[in-house]
């Protein structure tokens, strides 16, 4: 199998329209996608075989004015079918890439701890857990 990672960029919409299933967690809405790709602070890292997006992680970089930039990573899927071959990983490893160019200090993500298979994920290509209870997640609800 011959894949390829490739990050997008603003006239990369199309790709977007050969995903396979499980990549995301919901239909791509054009609407979204093409606001994302021409944000310059949004990376999208994709796994193609052939035209078929089979694997992506997104990203943000951001900036504060007393930090360095961070790179704060979304999500990642892969289709079922291609799991457990490296593939997360190789789209994590574009995405430092990316974060390393925009100056970033750090990357960082969230997971479940029961989520044993993105903890594996995150293991591989370098990440260290935190303790649990230094984090709290607190979510906002902005529509109803």
């Amino acid at each position: 199998m011959s894949l390829t990672i490739r990050l997008l960029g603003p006239d990369d919409l199309a790709v977007l329209e050969h995903v396979a299933p499980d990549v995301f967690d919901e239909p791509i809405d054009p609407r979204w996608a093409a606001e994302f790709l021409s944000d310059a602070r949004h990376h999208l890292a994709v796994a193609l075989d052939g035209e078929a997006v089979i694997g992506m992680a997104s990203a943000v970089h951001y900036v504060h004015p007393d930090k360095q930039p961070e790179l704060w990573i979304n999500e990642v899927g892969v289709a079922a079918g291609y799991q457990q071959q490296g593939i997360g990983g190789r789209l994590m490893r574009a995405l430092f890439d990316r974060g390393r160019e925009l100056g970033c200090s750090e990357a960082w993500v969230l997971t479940d701890w029961e989520n044993q298979a993105a903890r594996r994920l995150y293991a591989s290509v370098g990440g260290r857990e935190e303790p649990p209870e230094g984090a709290v997640l607190v979510t906002f609800r902005l529509s109803p």
